[in-house]
């Protein structure tokens, strides 16, 4: 069956939800004793709002024709979209333990052959938001009410193909398609606005034709009510949500450390971190 929607009134449900992503995340990295931990940590927050108020899917199917399509463009957040999937009831809780081993289906980087409720492949760069143009237009011509969700890196925007899929997403008016930026600021090279300046982002995917919201990634009502807007709005075009995230998100002492695109945690950390994190459980 299809997951209830949680609305404002039951935010704090969501906010367990939210919680219980960043645990499944800190539990998997421990097993391999690295992964991309603060991304995972910043993005769980859109991520319980997208599973568990926006999208229409069936945890026991899913491959369910009129499902929300939910494509990770930036592969290297599979360990968020995993404990996103665990957290849904797609994937069986018990298999976090085997994340990064061989023969599991949760590899490091992000395999749509491997892992049930993963949509594409994720590891080049910058290919996401052009595959989900077309799933939206192959919806459209099969007259499918299904939406296409698409998260992507603020790295990401460095891409040509990107701003090439931006363009054309608006060309064919895609207005079931969703896309969600996590603005956090870093990428492999340092600050990603300092790589490659992409501000003022809003106003420049307005000027290619698209309804752009901004918001703090990590307040969860502002989230909820961006995604309601996003659903809503009544012009035919694209959607896209600009989410502002703070790396490391729910433990301290990770938020507050110098980030890098794939942060050092030591090994006596991970206990800590799961213990900071369930200091801030939500009531």
């Amino acid at each position: 069956m299809t997951q209830p929607a949680p609305t404002l009134a039951n935010a704090p449900s969501l906010a367990q939800r939210a919680h219980n992503v960043r645990r499944h995340a800190l539990r998997m990295g421990e097993v391999q004793g690295q992964g991309y931990i603060a991304q995972a940590l910043d993005i769980a927050d859109v991520l319980a709002v997208a599973y568990f108020h926006a999208m229409r899917y069936r945890p026991e199917d899913p491959a369910w024709e009129d499902r929300d399509r939910f494509l990770l463009s930036n592969g290297h957040y599979a360990i968020a979209l995993y404990a996103a999937l665990i957290e849904a009831g797609i994937i069986p809780e018990a298999e976090l333990e085997t994340y990064g081993s061989d023969g599991s289906r949760l590899p490091m980087s992000g395999m749509a052959a491997y892992t049930p409720g993963m949509e594409m492949s994720g590891g080049s760069l910058g290919l996401g938001l052009s595959i989900a143009v077309g799933m939206g237009l192959g919806l459209k011509r099969k007259r499918s009410s299904a939406r296409v969700y698409t998260l992507f890196s603020d790295g990401e925007l460095d891409e040509g193909s990107v701003w090439e899929a931006i363009q054309s997403a608006a060309h064919y008016k895609l207005d079931n398609l969703i896309a969600i930026v996590d603005v956090n600021n870093q990428q492999a090279d340092g600050p990603s606005t300092q790589v490659m300046a992409f501000e003022p982002l809003v106003d420049k995917l307005n000027a290619f034709g698209w309804f752009s919201q901004r918001v703090d990634g990590n307040d969860l009502d502002a989230v909820v009510a961006a995604f309601d807007v996003a659903k809503s709005h009544p012009e035919p075009k694209p959607r896209i949500i600009i989410a502002d995230t703070l790396m490391g998100k729910g433990v301290p002492f990770l938020e507050q450390r110098e980030k890098n695109h794939f942060i050092r945690v030591e090994a006596h950390e991970w206990q800590l971190a799961l213990a900071a994190l369930d200091a801030r459980r939500p009531s």
